[in-house]
Formats: structure tokens, sequence, C-alpha cells
């Protein structure tokens, strides 16, 4: 059954916007994530602790963008905005595959970007203009001040609007829209979009963010433009993004005024969106990467990301050599760009050329040791040639990143090739429990926990147990829905 998303980005919208204080590590707990535990108020700590439960929930239900390299790419622009828009706690990026034009923050500190942004989103100032937008609305905490006046439901409110997100999310489209119809009809009608007020808000700290940041203020009234004139081609079938961020002429003259005030950089193009772009284009057009390639071409991009996505096109098709003499080639032209070389690894790791990618791989980690990708890569080499090794490199990015899954995955595996069972366990509980199967993980946690007991090593049951009880509030927070 296909799966029916109209309803979804509605939702993931309309809940935007409340950002709260990260829950604190436990010392004895591993370094993993802490859920359910206190925040700096009752209803600030409810609202991150739903927040996190739709994250888990929207893995469980919906398509993720597997990209390590695209995912650093917007970590670093929403890094590169984030001291601009008074937004002071770490965002999670999510990245979804789906066609839809669509980007999200919801409570928790959580921002969404489709891959389908990238077909509409033609230059780096356009897709920043976007996560300006949405990060301006998280920092004047639009959603709690939105609920202030429905206090006495807001908790059941957020949970019935989540629920039926995830529905629709898993193809139960019809179905999630009743549960959110049903009694909520009247406070749904009045509470999805954003108001005028806060639409301006979020406008106003989104274009001082981007000139603050050296991006381009008039990407934004160029976009909604763009995404009005999408809207009448459609006809009356707006872009997702649309249909809370409601598009009139009164707002594209605001935000025309307001960007003609700030300053604009010199006229430039962003070589590495471009190559963004072209990886998500063709895992957009995956069974036909020319049409990819097309759609690249249409916006005049710079030559070196048309041939960084050939490249890509090459080894899709089995070219590796022809391919990483091309991005080799690419690395010595622009040697500060670490994706070059990252890709690379990429490659070769698809090949079968496991020595080559750890060599690729670890000599980005000698000048950058935090580079996401390759310490994936490196991660997975070692998985197949030294379990031992690849688990000590993961139990350190478990602590680095503690709410990705698939490092958790890496690690649960790479702890069972080294011996390391118990470990193993509890690696396996914990990204079961972000990827939203929460009964399993309990039953994961405890098959541990007993086996830590019939050991004798009870400072592992210990630590064990108290993952649990993490689990089983997190179990609650879930039943809200």
């Amino acid at each position: 059954m296909p799966r029916r998303w109209n309803l979804l980005p509605v939702l993931c919208l309309a809940l935007a916007a409340c950002v709260v204080t990260p829950v604190a590590m436990a010392q004895d707990d591993y370094g993993l994530p802490e859920l359910g535990g206190a925040s700096a108020s009752v209803s600030s700590g409810e609202e991150y602790r739903l927040g996190r439960a739709w994250l888990r929930q929207f893995r469980a239900q919906t398509d993720e963008w597997e990209d390590p390299i695209a995912r650093d790419y917007i970590h670093g622009l929403v890094a590169r905005l984030l001291p601009y828009t008074d937004v002071h706690d770490p965002v999670i990026v999510t990245l979804v595959d789906s066609r839809l034009l669509n980007a999200f923050a919801v409570p928790g500190g959580v921002m969404g970007v489709n891959s389908g942004l990238f077909t509409f989103a033609d230059s780096e100032d356009t897709l920043a203009s976007v996560i300006a937008h949405e990060l301006g609305h998280l920092s004047q905490h639009h959603y709690a001040r939105r609920m202030q006046r429905v206090e006495e439901t807001q908790l059941p409110t957020m949970a019935a609007m989540l629920a039926g997100m995830v529905l629709a999310a898993g193809g139960a489209g019809d179905a999630g829209l009743a549960t959110m119809v049903g009694s909520q009809a009247a406070f749904i009608q009045d509470q999805l979009a954003y108001s005028r007020r806060f639409e301006q808000e979020a406008d106003r700290i989104g274009l001082d963010a981007m000139a603050d940041a050296g991006f381009d203020p008039q990407a934004m009234p160029e976009m909604f433009r763009a995404m009005q004139h999408l809207a009448s081609l459609q006809g009356g079938n707006p872009p997702e993004f649309l249909l809370t961020h409601p598009v009139t002429e009164s707002r594209i003259s605001d935000t025309q005024t307001r960007a003609n005030q700030l300053p604009s950089p010199a006229p430039h193009t962003s070589k590495v969106f471009a190559m963004i772009r072209g990886r998500a284009l063709l895992s957009l057009h995956r069974s036909d990467p020319e049409q990819a390639m097309t759609r690249l071409r249409q916006d005049d991009p710079p030559e070196a990301a048309v041939r960084y996505l050939q490249a890509l096109i090459d080894a899709q098709r089995g070219n590796t050599a022809k391919a990483l003499a091309t991005l080799d080639a690419l690395s010595e032209a622009q040697p500060d760009l670490s994706m070059l070389p990252a890709s690379a690894a990429e490659v070769a790791l698809d090949a079968g050329q496991r020595d080559d990618a750890l060599r690729r791989a670890r000599r980005i980690l000698r000048l950058q040791p935090d580079y996401y990708p390759a310490q994936r890569i490196e991660a997975e080499v070692l998985l197949q040639q030294a379990p031992d090794q690849a688990f000590n490199v993961l139990r350190d990015m478990s602590d680095q990143y503690p709410e990705d899954p698939h490092v958790f995955a890496l690690l649960a595996e790479a702890a069972g090739r080294s011996g390391r069972d118990l470990w193993g366990m509890l690696a396996r509980a914990e990204h079961l429990q972000l990827t939203g199967h929460i009964d399993r993980a309990i039953k994961q946690i405890d098959i541990a926990e007993q086996t830590a007991r019939d050991r004798g090593d009870f400072a592992m049951a210990s630590r064990l147990g108290e993952r649990r009880q993490a689990y089983l509030g997190y179990r609650q927070t879930l039943r809200n829905f």
C-alpha cells in the first residue's frame, strides 16, 4: 500500500517551535540518551518527552534518507544559522526520503529535511531560508505560546496530533485524519496554521539570521514567490511547506521590504550545495540516474558538481575506477572539501575495496577527527576486519551521537563479533528504542539484565536496570499517544 504523506507535513510544521533544555546524561549510564528525565518545568519536560517520542515513532513509520554526507552538510547549515536565532540548545537533524517539498521542526529540538526539498531549492541561500524560518519558529517558542490559550488540553491535544502524524506517515492517512479530527476538530482548525504574527516573527528572525550568517536574505521573498507560482501551477495543491505557512501577497511584500533593509553578499554559487543537491537528486531518481543529471543541469550548476554527480552515477553503474579517478581529481582541486575524499571512501567501500576505503577515511580523520561520514566508514570497515577495534571506535561514537540509531546498530554487531555479548544486548536495546520499538527494547534489556546477574556482574546488572527504568518511563510517554 503506498504511503500517504499529505497530512504528515501539515502537522510536522504545526508542531514546530518549542525548544527545551536537553536532559543531562547520567555518569553511570554509558553516555546513552536519558529518557523520561526531569526538565526545567513540568510543561517543557512533557513537550521534550513527547517530541522525542514523536521522533522515535516517526523513524518507525517513515523512510530515512540515509546519507551521512548530506546529514553533515545540513548540520553545518543549521550550526551556521543557530547563533543568530536565539536557539541555544542542540538541534537533531533527521533526513526524510520523500519527494515532498518540506522541512519541519518539532518540540524537543528536532529538525527534519525532506530530500524532495532539493528539487525545489536551486541555491544554498534558498535552502537556508527554509531552515532559518523554521529556526525562527523554534526561537520564538511559537508552539508553547499558542498552546497557552488551551493549557488544560495542551498535552492531550499534542498527543492526539502526534498520533495522527505517525498514522499518516505509516500509510494510514484516513485513520490518521480520523484520529486528529474526532473531538479535536475545533482546536485543530484554530491551531494548525501559524498566526500571521507568528509567521512574521519567524520571517523576521530568519531574515536577520540569514544576513548575519552571510546568506542572501533576498532568497526568502524569492522562495515565497516561487512557491506561490508552483502552487498555482499545481491547481490548488500547494507544496507541503505552504500548508501551514500560507503565502500571501502582503507576506511577500513584508519579507521583501525587510530583506531590502539587510545586506546581501556578493553573488556566488556554492559548489558544496550543488554537490549535495546532486546526491539528493540521485537518491530521488535512483532507478533513472540520468534524470538526476538532467534535473541538476537545468539550473546551471558549477561544472565541479556535474563531474561529482557523474562520478556517483559511474560508481552506481559499477565503474569504480572511473568514479574514484574523478573524485580524486576533484579532491586535489578542492582540498578543503572533506565530502570529496569521503565520497571516494564510500565508493571504495561499496565496491568491496575495504583497505582503500579505510585508508581514505583515516586520512580525513587525521585532519578532522570528528567528521561523521569518515567515522562511519572507518567503523564499517573495522567491523569486518578488526571487530575489537570497531567496538572501541563505535563506543566512542555512541557518546558523540547518542541519538543515532545507526551507530547503535553497528555497535551491537561489533560487540557481538568481539565477544561482548552484554554490550551487544544493550546496544541492540538502544537501537530498538531509538527506532520506536520500545516493547522489544524492554524485552532485550530484561534478557541482558538477567544474564548479567547470572554471571555475577552486578555492576552491569544495576546499570542495565537503570536503563530499564528509563525505558519504562519512555513507554509511559508513548502511551500518551
